[in-house]
């Protein structure tokens, strides 16, 4: 009897330890941190890139997740980025597909247990390609609707990187805020022909002054310079642009990439398809864009106005028209 109830609590010792290791093992692998990878195609300076840079950033300080990343990748080393992290280990990879849409969905299709959520112009690919657009249409519309109390000439300016979709629905949105005010307002347009070159926004800027604009939407880094140094206003587009320059940038168009971020960690956690469109959690309801502007600068009925039109936009009573065609 006693060998046997030795024998019986050394398995049961035994088992217990083994069922406390799997226990422990499983909760380990749940609260491990996911290794993510983001590969930038411009500095992380850019103001695009910054928004990812910054919410991958804060995501890793929480404990979610492991960051790395590449910035300054050509489109020529991208796919070969690509799958350097994914063999490295990588369980999400983000970045923009933009210059490299048909290689980066055969990438994705050579590493299925990796998933990829790049910006892109075009749709999801398989179970494991996911993709995002940047939409601020809303906050650029707002600040449409302030600049269009500021302005004198009833002239505005817009720089843009290229007239791809998600830059042309920014500066038509801008517009269409502006419009809303003053039917009878005329606008100015340039594309500098990639997504950073500051000193080539900056003359962008500089020739739409020249042409009568007191007011210029800054979708790229470089147009707010321009602004300050003829003495017009500006405004930023995705980040905020107003502790750089307090006197010049009244407005700003932000965006929060951390919403899609949280989105596409959970699913991946989760094990569930990532092979969809995440650009839903850009919307306003969702946290992922906003207006940041300065009150003392602009009329308070201005101001008013303008946020009932962003309650309007919360609510689901006012929808900003989707209008990607490139403004002229």
């Amino acid at each position: 009897m006693i060998m046997s109830w030795e024998l019986s609590r050394r398995s049961f010792l035994v088992t217990s330890t083994v069922g406390s290791l799997a226990l422990s093992a499983r909760g380990a692998f749940a609260d491990a941190k996911l290794k993510v990878a983001c590969i930038h195609a411009s500095p992380v300076e850019n103001a695009w890139n910054s928004r990812l840079h910054e919410a991958l950033q804060a995501a890793a300080k929480d404990g979610a997740i492991d960051y790395v990343f590449s910035e300054g990748v050509s489109g020529t080393d991208y796919p070969r980025a690509m799958r350097e992290y994914a063999d490295q280990g990588n369980k999400l990879i983000l970045g923009e597909s933009y210059a490299v849409e048909t290689e980066a969905r055969q990438v994705a299709a050579d590493y299925p247990d990796t998933a990829f959520l790049m910006g892109s112009s075009g749709k999801p690919s398989g179970k494991n390609f996911g993709t995002f657009a940047t939409r601020t249409e809303e906050a650029c519309y707002l600040t449409g609707m302030l600049a269009a109390t500021l302005s004198k000439t009833v002239k505005f300016g817009a720089v843009g990187a290229i007239p791809i979709p998600e830059v042309n629905i920014e500066i038509n949105a801008f517009r269409a805020g502006v419009r809303e005010i003053r039917p009878d307002a005329k606008f100015l347009i340039g594309f500098i022909g990639t997504f950073f070159d500051p000193p080539k926004a900056r003359e962008s800027g500089l020739a739409q002054i020249d042409a009568g604009a007191d007011i210029l939407f800054g979708e790229r880094i470089g147009t707010a310079d321009a602004a300050k140094e003829k003495g017009v206003k500006s405004i930023g587009a995705l980040l905020d642009y107003t502790p750089r320059y307090p006197a010049t940038v009244f407005a700003n168009a932000v965006w929060y990439f951390r919403p899609i971020l949280n989105a596409a960690i959970a699913d991946v956690k989760a094990g569930v398809k990532t092979g969809k469109d995440y650009t839903a959690f850009s919307a306003m309801k969702e946290g992922g864009n906003d207006i940041v502007f300065t009150a003392s600068a602009i009329a308070p009925d201005a101001v008013a106005k303008m946020e009932a039109k962003r309650a309007a936009m919360k609510a689901g009573s006012f929808v900003v028209p989707l209008d990607p065609s490139e403004p002229t």
